[in-house]
C-alpha cells in the first residue's frame, strides 16, 4: 500500500499508488483517514484503486465522499479516465460536471490536469 505526498501548487497532495486497493463499503471514511494521517488536505485517487461500484450513482458512495469531504475539508480527487462511465450515463457525466465546480471532490485526467487546477 503505498502512498507518496508531492507538492502540487504549493499543496500536499497525498497520492495513492495504483496498487492501492480500496474498499467500497468504507471508502470516504479510508480516504479521510489517510488525510488526516498524513496530514494534507487532497487525496489523489487513481481510478484504478476504486471498486466499479463507485462510479453507480445509486450505490451513494460518490455522494459521501463529497459530503465528508466537505464536511472535513479535504479535496478528494479521483485521477484517471472515467470516459466508459460517463459514456454510459448521463446522470454520472452531470454529476462529474457538478462536482468539478465544487471544492470537496474532483475528477481528472492525470496529475498535471490537477496541478493546473490547483493553480487556479
Amino acid at each position: 500500500m503505498s502512498r507518496t505526498i508531492v507538492e502540487l501548487a504549493n499543496r500536499n497532495v497525498l497520492v495513492l499508488d495504483v496498487s492501492h486497493v480500496l474498499g467500497a463499503a468504507t471508502l470516504a471514511n479510508d480516504l479521510i483517514g489517510l488525510a488526516w494521517e498524513h496530514e494534507v488536505e487532497t487525496v489523489a485517487v487513481p481510478v484504478t484503486c476504486l471498486p466499479d461500484a463507485v462510479f453507480d450513482l445509486r450505490t451513494g458512495i460518490l455522494g459521501e465522499m463529497a459530503q465528508k469531504a466537505a464536511n472535513y475539508r479535504v479535496l478528494m480527487v479521483i485521477v484517471g479516465d472515467i470516459s466508459s462511465h460517463v459514456a454510459a450515463s448521463k446522470a454520472f457525466r452531470d454529476y462529474v460536471y457538478e462536482t468539478n465546480r465544487g471544492l470537496a471532490l474532483w475528477f481528472v485526467a492525470d496529475m498535471a490536469t490537477l496541478e493546473a487546477r490547483l493553480v487556479s
